[in-house]
């Protein structure tokens, strides 16, 4: 079994912070994303998608797409759970894993992907008005969430899960697209400070 990673970006650290609160240790191999060796042909051949993270099985099988690795690694250490346990538990972790993919997480990237020099050679062409268009979805959706959080200490309810893992990585990705979450957004705030303190926002 082999991980292929990819350091400072968001969605394979959505990976490595779910593996650490399962305390699953999986051989990793780096793709160096600055260098674009996610494009290389050899990358290809793992996954024609170009893109981190990857999963490979020791049978060969290939997992795409973080939050599928999630589910694999759920299923084969199911404690502590993840992604919920009742049919209601489960359902409300799947509703706002989803919301703050599409709705923080993807307008974030979008926003530093159309903007920071940095991505110039990976974002092409880059599109700053898109970019500018994100920036209040950010906004709104965040305005929505600290309403959300107002009655419970984590994302979906009572129990961290991997809709908290998307939300820590989401907010902590606004601060190299130059975006940052309202002082008036205290429950926000909150939860993303109590997130933080955890050992498994260190992977």
């Amino acid at each position: 079994m082999k991980l292929y990673d990819g350091g400072r970006a968001p969605n394979p650290r959505r990976v490595r912070v779910f593996l650490a609160e399962k305390g699953i240790s999986v051989p990793t191999e780096q793709v160096d994303l600055g260098a674009m060796a996610h494009k290389s042909p050899a990358f290809a051949e793992v996954n024609p998608l170009q893109r981190v993270p990857v999963l490979v099985l020791d049978d060969g099988t290939i997992i795409a797409e973080s939050i599928a690795i999630c589910r694999y690694f759920e299923l084969t250490n199911p404690q502590p759970a993840l992604f919920g346990t009742t049919p209601k538990e489960v359902a409300s972790i799947e509703m706002w894993q989803r919301r703050i993919e599409l709705h923080l997480l993807f307008p974030v990237a979008h926003v530093f992907r159309n903007s920071h020099p940095a991505m110039k050679d990976m974002e092409v062409p880059q599109v700053p008005a898109w970019a500018e268009a994100n920036k209040p979805r950010v906004l709104e959706f965040l305005e929505l969430l600290d309403r959300e959080l107002a009655d419970r200490p984590f994302a979906a309810g009572d129990n961290y899960s991997v809709a908290d893992i998307t939300g820590l990585v989401a907010i902590d990705f606004m601060k190299p697209a130059k975006l940052e979450v309202p002082a008036s957004l205290g429950c926000v705030r909150r939860w993303h400070a109590e997130l933080a303190q955890r050992p498994s926002a260190k992977a």
